[in-house]
């Protein structure tokens, strides 16, 4: 269970939320220039294999966000090619944030690739994923399935798990009336707040938090602050502990929420135990190192006490 969802005010945001039972030990992490004999550094949450960075979403210097979402019954990947330019799926992100500077330069890119089943080890194997990728004017969505591998304009602007995007879009057409609206009568006053929200779902499947991720995407105006309005944005889809139960009885939580500021080249974060955003900026000295910078998550909250 995961949602991200785009935010074009300001330069333009991305923000996801991780939602499972467990967590693989991500932590926020900085991949320099080079490091991976790359063009551009980035910034995300990754779980560190033997030195590998195995990047969950991130953000990187030009201004490129992508981000992988949990695609489970759907996901198709081909088989490792004898001939062509193969890309495993658990460098799919680095190796577009790695290499373009817009989402135009990626979907040139992803043309040229197979995206193909080989995984990273044993106690990673390839994961079931679908992507959504942003820059200050575009959102695209990325799916591999039995058809074959699309690429889709993401109008909604928000991305959930399953279904495919063409059947959450068209699932949403059944809640395009839901526009704020004033009162048309003086006695209906104190129902009237919230109206242009009445029919939106409640519950936490995927195609109910698209189509609240996709209200606020659309109706979110911009404040002074963007960073905050996509926090703002992102709880109308996190995850309280007990409400979502995995199979095996564990409650499955928001883990982390992440906002990737595509014109300040930063990612910012906060989890489920610590609301305190925190922020990791792609600077000239973490991008011209020879090593992963990593930052691990906070699990207490950071409470300034006023007294």
């Amino acid at each position: 269970m995961c949602t991200a969802l785009f935010y074009a005010a300001g330069g333009g945001y991305m923000g996801r939320t991780l939602d499972l039972e467990y967590g693989y030990g991500e932590q926020v992490t900085v991949t320099p220039r080079g490091y991976l004999d790359n063009r551009y550094g980035m910034v995300g949450m990754a779980a560190v294999a033997d030195g590998y960075p195995l990047y969950y979403d991130g953000v990187n210097e030009a201004g490129l966000a992508m981000a992988g979402l949990n695609f489970p019954h759907s996901a198709r990947y081909a088989p490792p090619p004898d001939v062509g330019v193969e890309v495993a799926v658990h460098r799919l992100i680095p190796t577009l944030l790695g290499r373009c500077e817009s989402v135009d330069q990626a979907v040139s890119l992803l043309r040229g690739l197979v995206l193909c089943d080989r995984p990273f080890s044993d106690r990673y194997p390839t994961a079931s994923l679908h992507w959504m990728l942003a820059d200050a004017g575009r959102s695209v969505v990325v799916e591999s399935t039995a058809d074959g591998v699309r690429i889709m304009e993401n109008p909604a602007r928000v991305l959930a798990n399953e279904p495919p995007l063409p059947h959450q879009l068209s699932h949403l057409s059944h809640y395009a009336n839901l526009t704020p609206a004033p009162p048309q009568d003086a006695w209906q006053q104190p129902l009237s707040r919230g109206g242009g929200t009445v029919g939106l779902p409640g519950d936490f499947t995927s195609p109910a938090r698209f189509v609240r991720g996709a209200y606020v995407a659309a109706h979110a105006a911009p404040t002074g602050e963007p960073i905050s309005q996509v926090f703002r944005m992102m709880a109308a889809v996190a995850v309280p502990s007990g409400c979502v139960l995995a199979e095996d009885g564990r409650p499955v939580i928001t883990r982390y929420t992440a906002c990737m500021d595509l014109r300040g080249r930063a990612y910012l974060y906060s989890t489920y135990g610590c609301h305190r955003l925190r922020g990791v900026a792609l600077r000239p000295s973490v991008l011209e190192g020879n090593s992963l910078t990593t930052y691990p998550l906070p699990e207490q909250e950071d409470i300034l006490w006023e007294n």
